[in-house]
């Protein structure tokens, strides 16, 4: 863990948002903050086609970043990667929140203690 989850609105092109780039700087933050283990992160975003921002201004867009965690991190950690992965984010996307009427939402949740997995991402890792 982290899962990073991002919705945009469909009037912000790939070009625009430079995914990949976010991407690697969202785990590169993530990692940084010493809690997350590189083989759990997982990325990925989902264009939303159909939306409405605000009074329908064709060029209101929006961009929300979910980013679901695991249990076993204190409410003080929970906060401070919050806080850096959130200015990584608007960071990120400071050149279109410039130009355009923009709605940057961030959120981090815990997931339930009953959850499950398998993964043997580290081991290719270590190769």
């Amino acid at each position: 863990m982290p899962h990073f989850i991002l919705e945009h609105s469909g009037n912000l092109t790939d070009e625009a948002l430079n995914l990949d780039a976010l991407f690697e700087r969202l785990i590169d933050t993530a990692v940084g903050t010493g809690i997350f283990p590189l083989a759990g992160i997982r990325c990925r975003a989902h264009n939303c086609e159909h939306f409405r921002v605000a009074d329908g201004t064709a060029t209101f867009g929006f961009v929300h970043l979910h980013v679901r965690i695991g249990a076993g991190r204190t409410e003080e950690q929970k906060a401070d990667a919050a806080k850096v992965l959130f200015a990584t984010l608007t960071d990120h996307l400071s050149d279109i929140y410039d130009s355009q009427g923009l709605a940057i939402s961030f959120e981090l949740s815990e997931l339930p203690a009953h959850k499950f997995n398998q993964n043997n991402l580290r081991d290719y890792l270590a190769k």
